[in-house]
């Protein structure tokens, strides 16, 4: 008989991550949302070191918000769409494609009009808040709190693309003069579902569930993900200067 092995004792995950898995889980993202995310680290990163050409890229996606992707040729190489396509293994139809260059487009440009003028916190956290955990944050606990609900439910019940976008650029307006974080990568997947058959109740679902599940950031003040997320902006920022 042999003697079997002495257990390794699994060493607890941090704080942070307890308090992750304690709300409500997102799934990993897929190649837009990736590709939305590594663009928009790399331009926040230079933004924050003053970069005076991120400075320049940022008021030009500002000039986006609002604006139909198609009509903006001007934007062309700035949402992360070449990052998007190399990842892809099969060959897209129209619609989808469609469906995806719209959903880069109003999240990057979104993300430019929430990082404007700020140049100490990052508007953009990998495995940060989603649209209905953000609002919920966005509640001081009096009468105002049922503005932002309705401002969040009147996102939720849009009937067009074109309206879903203008009543987040409402919200995002307000999270940038509060200094809460979106995660613009799942910002992206959801507006790439939101306009698929079935996509928008399920959109809303998430986001309505988020806002229910939401919990104070830890003690450190920071939301659970921000530190993972600036771990990964010197790699993807270095990596992609070398590809340049």
């Amino acid at each position: 008989m042999t003697e079997s092995a002495p257990q390794i004792p699994v060493p607890a995950p941090p704080p942070e991550q307890l308090q992750a898995r304690s709300t409500v889980k997102t799934k990993e993202l897929g190649p837009l949302g990736q590709a939305v995310a590594q663009r928009i680290r790399v331009l926040q990163y230079d933004y924050h070191h003053d970069n005076s050409q991120a400075v320049q890229t940022l008021a030009r996606l500002r000039r986006g918000v609002g604006r139909q992707a198609t009509e903006m040729p001007d934007l062309w190489g700035l949402v992360g769409m070449e990052q998007f396509y190399a990842a892809q293994t099969y060959r897209m139809d129209e619609a989808d494609a469609l469906r995806a260059e719209r959903a880069a487009h109003v999240a990057v440009t979104l993300w430019a009009l929430h990082q404007q003028s700020n140049r100490s916190k990052r508007m953009h956290v990998a495995g940060g808040a989603s649209l209905g955990a953000a609002a919920r944050r966005l509640m001081p606990g009096n009468d105002s709190d049922e503005s932002i609900r309705k401002r969040l439910m009147r996102a939720g019940t849009a009937t067009s693309f074109d309206v879903l976008a203008q009543r987040l650029r409402e919200l995002v307006v307000l999270l940038r003069t509060a200094e809460i974080p979106l995660d613009y990568g799942l910002l992206a997947e959801q507006l790439h579902q939101w306009q698929r058959p079935g996509g928008a109740s399920l959109v809303r679902q998430a986001w309505g569930r988020t806002f229910h599940a939401f919990r104070p950031a830890t003690d450190s003040g920071r939301p659970p993900g921000e530190m993972a997320d600036e771990a990964a902006v010197d790699a993807d920022t270095n990596q992609t200067k070398d590809e340049t």
